[in-house]
């Protein structure tokens, strides 16, 4: 891919999203790591919400908008909106302040988002009434300040490259500058989520844009009661996470001319802590923790009216945080450059330690009910390294993503073997073998496993139906080969017999039996039983763990 030496407002936009969506999928290992200045368990969630807001602005605003200056400015004003939170304020004045960086520019190099993001970081610690170094601050300042030794002439992916280097060094330094994340093991959960962010956007400026929520990203928020946790004999410990929004009117106040600064002094007053204020325009946002939230409320209806307010019992989220530190570096190690490579698609922790076991350089997570996008297979492409990579889809509803990344790809030659089952996958990951070293027959050899094995199928009914003359009652376990339903029964055994009697066996000497999770290994004993007495295949079976599929077969 060639250098990028100027941003436009798409591009821009593209890497707002695809940081959105990486923060996103990342956002419940965020909120673990939350134990400053409360360990309340939500700052991902807050982040994410946050610039969530700003990229729902940059879909509602003018579709036309192509200068990085309308674009920031559209993604700030969104931001401000949904600003949730410590971190998720400070993060929407980061980039208020790189709205102000860009003003008036249709596109930006390097010279111009050092100046945004120099601006960005003043704004940040500008909005915060009391800033604590060991935070997303020091992360923030800390990695733009090293970016700026980057040359102005040099490409924008040269300058991603130095900042995000940085930001992890920062990140790492954390806890020796706040106590508090020493003793709980952890970074700063606000640094993290910025790191997550800046990550996806340089995937979005390298070509493999972050544009799908994972399935695995689903965000606890913390602030969801527990009376069990939380009751009559509790101690209020914690105060109110509160945030307003005001309106200014000059009914009331001098809205144009109104110092913030009179606020943040009543705030101090009434012992607030962890206060964020600022002023846009005629609008304040204010975020403290106080044991009185009536009298923020009171005093801002003093001055003006309220857009938005967000009140939190940060006992309550206290009380339900968890705190261990999951983060690791997203960014690709270096690894020798291989000839060959496998990428397979699996579900299951048995099937995906099996295809692993056989060789499978990397198992991408294909659940039948969220399948893997386009950017998970580039991810994978990346990680492996390798000059050819050949790619076991093992789902027909997968085979034309897996195909479209790889005409996408232009890192390696990628090979798409059109296996359209986990039991296919599983008979051409054992008959794996580079030893040829001949790209066509590699492939060839994957292509006639694929061919010789039969699948076999069993599931549940999710209602009443009727097919092939059969009728179907929810609940009802049915079998299947090659999308054929052979078998139907209110019993999960006399299902999968019926499927293995009616299956094509010819030519067949084993049967490989996967068991789901809702499959019982007192069943199992009993369909190898079966298989004993009424064939003279081999019977072998191992805890597959996937989901949809009570069983599924293996005939070859």
């Amino acid at each position: 891919m060639a250098a990028t030496y100027k941003l436009d407002g798409c591009a821009l936009a593209d890497m707002v999203k695809s940081g959105a969506v990486n923060l996103r999928n990342n956002a419940q290992t965020v909120n673990e790591l939350n134990v400053f200045p409360i360990p309340d368990g939500d700052t991902g969630e807050n982040m994410a919400r946050t610039i969530e807001g700003g990229v729902s602005s940059l879909a509602s605003a003018d579709g036309a908008v192509k200068s990085v200056s309308a674009v920031a400015e559209a993604l700030a004003r969104g931001m401000l909106l949904s600003a949730r939170g410590n971190s998720g304020v400070i993060l929407s004045q980061f980039f208020e302040g790189v709205r102000l960086g860009l003003i008036g520019i249709a596109q930006a190099g390097i010279k111009e988002v050092k100046t945004a993001f120099d601006s960005g970081v003043k704004q940040a610690y500008s909005a915060v009434v009391k800033p604590t170094e060991g935070t997303i601050l020091t992360v923030m300042r800390e990695a733009t300040e090293a970016a700026k030794s980057v040359g102005d002439d040099e490409s924008l992916e040269k300058y991603f490259s130095v900042f995000i280097d940085e930001l992890y060094a920062s990140l790492d330094r954390t806890p020796e500058l706040l106590p508090v994340l020493k003793d709980a093991g952890v970074i700063d959960s606000g640094g993290a989520g910025f790191v997550y962010i800046a990550e996806g956007m340089n995937r979005a400026l390298t070509g493999a844009a972050d544009t799908a929520v994972g399935h695995n990203a689903h965000s606890e928020v913390a602030a969801a009661a527990d009376d069990d946790k939380f009751n009559e004999n509790s101690e209020m410990k914690f105060g109110y996470c509160t945030e307003v929004i005001v309106q200014l009117l000059n009914s009331k106040t001098d809205a144009a001319g109104y110092d913030v600064k009179t606020l943040i002094a009543y705030l101090e007053k009434m012992g607030g802590d962890s206060i964020v204020a600022f002023k846009t325009g005629t609008r304040v946002k204010i975020h403290v923790h106080t044991f009185e939230p009536n009298k923020v409320l009171e005093y801002c209806l003093g001055i003006g009216e309220l857009v938005a307010v967000k009140v939190e019992n940060m006992s309550v989220q206290h009380t339900e945080a968890v705190v261990r530190n999951r983060f690791v570096r997203q960014t690709p190690k270096k690894t020798e450059r291989k000839k060959y490579a496998c990428v397979a698609v699996a579900d299951g922790d048995g099937i995906i330690e099996q295809f692993r076991s056989l060789g499978a350089d990397y198992v991408v997570d294909g659940k039948q009910t969220m399948n893997p996008a386009t950017q998970d297979f580039i991810s994978a492409f990346d990680e492996v390294n390798a000059e050819v990579i050949f790619v076991l889809p093992n789902n027909a509803n997968i085979i034309l993503t897996a195909k479209q990344a790889a005409e996408l790809y232009k890192k390696s030659q990628v090979v798409v073997v059109d296996s359209k089952t986990l039991a296919e996958g599983y008979s051409a990951m054992s008959m794996l073998d580079y030893s040829s070293d001949n790209a066509d027959k590699i492939k060839a050899a994957f292509e006639a496993a694929v061919q010789s094995v039969e699948t076999g199928l069993v599931t549940y009914a999710v209602r009443d139906s009727h097919v092939n003359g059969k009728d179907i009652k929810k609940g009802d376990f049915l079998g299947f080969a090659d999308k054929e339903l052979l078998a139907c029964n209110a019993d999960i055994l006399k299902a999968a017999c019926e499927l293995i009697d009616k299956i094509d066996k010819t030519d067949k000497s084993i049967i490989i039996a996967m068991r789901g999770k809702d499959a019982d290994g007192n069943v199992t004993a009993q369909i190898a039983e079966h298989v004993r007495k009424t064939t003279d295949l081999e019977f072998y079976e191992f805890d597959g763990g996937q989901d949809v599929y009570s069983f599924i077969f293996v005939v070859e």
